[in-house]
This record gives structure tokens, sequence and C-alpha cells, in this order.
């Protein structure tokens, strides 16, 4: 098998991503060397790879479904939003900048030429790529400088599968709209679709289905039914939600649950990193954007963040920040991660991201820290220190901050690279380290202290965890919905012989004007 897909979406948070990863875990199942690649990005959930990038987080899931480590070659463009307005461009794995959308137009050609380069070269050395697009293709007011969608595949006559999310609702309709706004030389590319989330009698949903082919020419290759069983967040699926549970906890060892609320901050970054606690049983994690959804919490975990300085502030104008400060006073576990440990600290000088000079920090941790221009990307290993429990236990992680650390009053909680890193006080810890808690053996002693300074003496940490291995399973199990329920056959000749020549254009006079500009 020798060629390439594009997997599109009617809309953001379509299932793009993780149908992606499932065709990827498929067929290389199959020994197919097959790799991801999304040619831009717009995320606040990234990695650090293996040569000191940095790459969106669902590239990073899906070289891991390929059984590859992450590259800045399955993502070249990325797009960190810190505002509404402005978002960090990252390129080839490297800040190189901070864009608005006007000024963005500026880069287009050079970064499709670094995107063309990247999928040639992935396709020369790989027998498939799997290709991800970005936001949906039928936001026709980009068009002239889309990178990830049909520019993409038009560039490289890339079939196109379009998904779309049933629970929404208008799937149908959705899915058609797509189609038919597209100019004729971007729909000679679509040539299926795929539906996600059904749930119910998918005969039901036949006739429907058989309507679309009617009025499009393109088959339905498969509708991948719910599964309350996959709860993997390859993307930033958060959206606005908050008080929305996390992963599928299982009951209990011992006689106690422990809760932990994970602050959803509006700039939220690596938000997967608390999936790491909601892989314990008997840990019962939810994200929470108001006050007293904290009360109850035995650990609060106070997240990474894209602009730190106003997702302070945020604490604070939510009354968050005052329930941290209450909960450090009485000794209740509080976690601060990357920009969530910034906030913990005394002061924070930031000429950098958000030009804001000195900033009060919450002063639970006695640090100081200031922002440098340079982001640090690096893969870190280390230990646990300190006459704690976590004492010499090994640990690994990632670090992406611009934020320095100045003056550390108070301990530090670990070594790592053969230096001092991240502060405890009391019940209080910070670290600069994602991914630290996908430490099994780290994350179960520190939960065991957790426990006992939240008063749950008859919390019992479960021995067998590893996070590694839920992932992995998480990964078979999104291959297993791919491979029974989408038509394998068909996908695999699209992927060796592209779009079929005959599919029919639509839509031609939905775009021609009538005069009174009234479309007809």
């Amino acid at each position: 098998m020798k060629g390439a897909l594009l997997v599109a979406g009617t809309t953001s948070d379509a299932g793009k991503s993780v149908v992606v990863a499932g065709l990827c875990r498929a067929l290389a199942r199959r020994g197919v060397k097959v790799a991801p690649f999304k040619a831009q990005n717009m995320s606040n959930n990234s990695v650090v790879t293996l040569d000191g990038g940095e790459i969106g987080r669902a590239q990073a899931l899906q070289a891991a479904a390929c059984g590859l480590e992450p590259s800045v070659r399955f993502n070249p463009v990325l797009l960190k939003p810190g505002s509404d307005r402005r978002s960090q461009l990252v390129v080839r794995g490297k800040a190189v900048g901070t864009v608005g959308a006007r000024d963005y137009f500026r880069h287009r050609q050079r970064l499709r030429e670094i995107v063309a380069a990247e999928l040639e070269s992935l396709r020369s050395e790989f027998d498939v790529v799997i290709c991800e697009g970005a936001g949906s293709p039928a936001e026709i007011n980009l068009r002239d400088t889309d990178l990830a969608n049909m520019g993409l595949a038009q560039a490289s006559e890339l079939p196109v599968l379009v998904v779309g999310d049933i629970d929404r609702g208008g799937v149908l309709a959705h899915l058609f709209g797509t189609l038919a706004v597209l100019e004729p030389e971007d729909q000679r590319l679509i040539s299926g679709f795929v539906i996600n989330k059904f749930r119910g009698d998918v005969e039901l949903l036949r006739p429907g289905l058989d309507q679309l082919t009617e009025l499009t020419g393109r088959p339905t290759l498969g509708v991948l039914p719910f599964s309350a069983d996959l709860w993997i967040d390859a993307e930033d699926s958060l959206g606005a939600v908050a008080d929305a549970a996390v992963g599928r906890s299982a009951p209990p060892v011992g006689a106690e649950w422990l809760t932990v609320a994970a602050v959803r901050l509006p700039r939220v970054s690596n938000s997967t990193d608390i999936e790491a606690l909601a892989c314990e049983p008997g840990v019962s994690v939810r994200w929470v954007a108001e006050p007293s959804r904290l009360a109850d919490a035995d650990l609060v975990v106070l997240p990474g963040s894209k602009a730190t300085v106003s997702d302070l502030e945020w604490l604070r104008r939510s009354g968050i920040a005052k329930v941290l400060r209450e909960r450090a006073a009485i000794g209740r576990p509080i976690l601060g991660i990357c920009g969530g440990y910034q906030m913990l600290g005394k002061h924070i000088t930031d000429r950098v991201e958000s030009d804001a000079g000195v900033v009060n920090g919450l002063g639970l941790l006695d640090l100081e820290v200031e922002f440098d221009a340079a982001k640090v990307l690096r893969q870190v290993t280390g230990v646990g220190v300190g006459r704690a429990a976590t004492e010499g236990i090994p640990v690994s992680g990632y670090e992406i901050h611009h934020g320095r650390v100045t003056h550390s009053g108070d301990p530090a909680w670990l070594e790592v690279d053969g230096a001092e890193e991240g502060s405890v006080r009391r019940a209080v810890w910070g670290t600069h380290l994602h991914g630290l808690l996908e430490s099994d053996d780290f994350r179960r002693a520190w939960l065991r202290t957790v426990a006992d300074r939240a008063g749950r003496f008859d919390y019992l940490v479960a021995e067998h965890v590893s996070v590694a291995d839920v992932r992995s399973a998480q990964l078979d199990l999104l291959a297993d919905l791919v491979d029974d329920h989408l038509d394998m056959a068909r996908v695999e000749e699209l992927i060796t012989s592209g779009a079929p020549a005959d599919l029919p254009v639509l839509g031609a006079r939905l775009r021609t004007p009538v005069p009174g500009g009234t479309p007809t």
C-alpha cells in the first residue's frame, strides 16, 4: 500500500483527530509503515519532541498510534492562542513570533512551502501518510490562505474524507453543506463521509445516508458509534465546557475516593496533564470554573496557561484565588503545573507574553519568576527529592515555558538533569514539568501523600496502573472502532488510487448571484 489521505471535518471537534489516530493504529497493526500529518494546528495542548521542538498534542498521540516518537515533521505549523486576536506562531517546532489573523497572511507563501516540503518528505519515507485537516474546509472566507484543508489536498492531490459529529445534531446538512459551498476543483477531491458518535440503531439512519449519497454522489464509508469507554482527549475538546468529568474512573481499591478539581483557566494549556490522575482507580477528576466547585475537592490542580498573567487575574475575579489561599492556610492539597506553578509564587515579571511588568502572584510559594523571550523546550529525566514519599523515585517529563525561576525559598520537589526543580510548601506543590504524573511510581507515592493530607486514610493506591498502557489501550479501542465500523477496503482504495474521477460537482447555482444579491 502506498499513498495518502486527508481527514477533514464539518466543524472543529467533529472527530478528525481521533479518526486519524484510529486509522493510523489500524494500518500500523496491519504492518503498514504509516505516519500522521497536520500541516497547521491551532492548540495550546503541545508536547516536546526528541529534537527539542514543539508540536500539537494530537499529533504526538497519532505518532504513538503509528509506533513513532513525536517529531516536528508531523505538525510543521502550530498556532498557540494567547488571546482572542493573537497567537504564538511555531514553525518546525520553534516559536518565531506572535501573529494576528491579518498579519498571518504575510507568512502564507513561506508556510505553504514548508508544509509541502514536509509532506513530500514523509510520503517518500512512509508507505502511507494520514493527514488531518484544521477546523472545517467550509470556511470559504479563509480558502485563499488555507494550508491544512483543501489547499493542502489540491497541492498534493489528496482524497478527502469529511467527518461529521452526529451528537451535535444536523449532521446530514453539515456534510451536504460542507461539500456544496466548495468550489468545483475542491469538490472533486471530497471522496466520502464518516459519521462520528452515533447512538442507537444505525438502520434508522440508513435512509438518510442513502439520500445523502443520492444528493452528493459520495458514499458514507462508516458510522462510528459513541463509546463510553473512549475518553482520550486528543485535542482542545474542552471548548468552553466546565464542570466536566475527565476519563472513566474505576472504583477505588480501598474504601474511599479521592476527588480532584482541575481549574479550567480561560487559556488553559496542556490540559492533558491531568489525564494521568484520571487513570487511577478511585480518583475522580473534574474540570471546574467557579469557586464553589473547589470546596469539597481533596486536591486542586492549577494547570498550564498560554496567558499566565491574564489567567491569574481571572482567578482573582472569579473568586478562585481566595479559595486557593484559604485551602493553603489549612493545609489542603494544591498542585500547580507550569503556568499554574508560576501563579502560586510571589511575583511574575512578564515583559514577553503580556508586557504587564511585575505582577503579584498568589503568594502560596516563595517563588519569583521572570519571563524570557527564549522559550524553554526540553525533555527531562530526574528523581524526587526531599524528605517525602517520592524521594528517589525516577521521573520524566517535558518543559514548555518562557518563565524562569529567579528565586525559590522553598524546598525543591524534584531534581532533573542535575538541577533542582519545583517547590513544596506544606500541602502546596509546584513544577514546570508537563507529563510528570505519567511517571507511575512517582504518581502513586505522591497520591498517597495527597490522600493523607486530605484525611482520606482509607484511600488505597492501585499498584498496577500504567498511564502508557491505558493510552495504548485507548488507541487500540479507536482502531477497533475503525476496523469494525469503517469500510476499510474502500478507505485503502482511496489511499492508493486517489479520489474517483467521476465525482459530481454540486451547488454551482448556489454561488450564482441574482439581482438584489440573494443567491438562488
